[in-house]
């Protein structure tokens, strides 16, 4: 499979592994991270639809973790200060550097909070695409995570992604090479150890977030219906954005908003930085 598979990035090596990047757009204009939830085969494709309105004017960066897009399946650390501290060097590593606009989905919104936790002159600002904070967990037991995790180990034994269709809703934006290619890193990511090793540790890694200081930071905030996420997402999205001070705008649809509401969010995403340069 590797030798079909084409890469549209670029790759960097990290405890002797491949970690792939993918830039594109506005060379000066402000960098925008786009960060993939939990078990997101191919990043660079999944958030296609939502960064192709934006190269006009942005930077647009797309780091896939181990074990995401084309990226090596390699069980590093997932501890949240490794998880964090390897994007940063990676981006080094190509000659980036901050500050950044982090735009999390899902999961990785904690990796975005401990990014600023940690290097905030790094952060200039975060977009929230859906994403969890540690109020996301907070209501999770080790009972619920174990039960998410044999979920994800009974798919991978019994490779259950053979049955599972990738959305029809952002295909429009790729092209047919590229639908081919996510489907191949469909099959070959999908339910991955990565992906179980970074479950193992979400707990723990909300944790250490809470035991920091709060941060402050320019965000916005989009938010689905909840109904494909957990309990209480809405009223956590509302009390996160409240302790941020954020801008919070929900709309009536699935956990992978830029698949439906790219428009609006690309426009909203616009106004926002441009108030931030303001």
């Amino acid at each position: 499979m590797e030798k079909v598979l084409k890469n549209n990035g670029e790759f960097v090596k990290i405890y002797q592994h491949k970690i792939h990047i993918y830039r594109q757009g506005n060379e000066n204009g402000p960098k925008i991270v786009l960060m993939s939830g939990s078990g997101t085969v191919a990043p660079v494709y999944d958030f296609k639809i939502l960064y192709e309105k934006l190269l006009p004017d942005f930077r647009i960066i797309v780091i896939e973790k181990f074990g995401y897009g084309y990226s090596d399946i390699f069980e590093a650390p997932c501890d949240i200060d490794t998880l964090v501290s390897m994007q940063k060097e990676a981006l080094e590593m190509i000659g980036e550097s901050g500050p950044y606009i982090l735009a999390p989905h899902s999961m990785s919104g904690l990796e975005a909070i401990r990014w600023k936790q940690k290097y905030p002159e790094d952060v200039a600002a975060i977009i929230g695409l859906d994403m969890a904070t540690p109020l996301t967990y907070r209501s999770w037991t080790e009972e619920e995570l174990e039960k998410r995790i044999r979920i994800m180990e009974i798919a991978k034994k019994f490779r259950i992604h053979k049955f599972l269709n990738i959305s029809s809703s952002n295909k429009g934006s790729l092209t047919q090479d590229e639908i081919y290619q996510q489907k191949l890193l469909r099959k070959r990511n999908a339910f991955n150890v990565c992906y179980i090793n970074e479950a193992n540790e979400v707990l723990k890694n909300a944790d250490i977030i809470d035991a920091e200081k709060s941060i402050e930071c320019p965000t916005l905030l989009f938010s689905s219906n909840g109904k494909q996420t957990s309990k209480n997402w809405l009223e956590n999205q509302q009390r996160f954005a409240s302790a941020m001070n954020a801008k919070l705008i929900c709309f009536d649809c699935g956990h992978y908003i830029h698949y439906y509401r790219s428009d609006e969010m690309s426009k909203e995403i616009a106004a926002f930085v441009k108030e931030l340069d303001g």
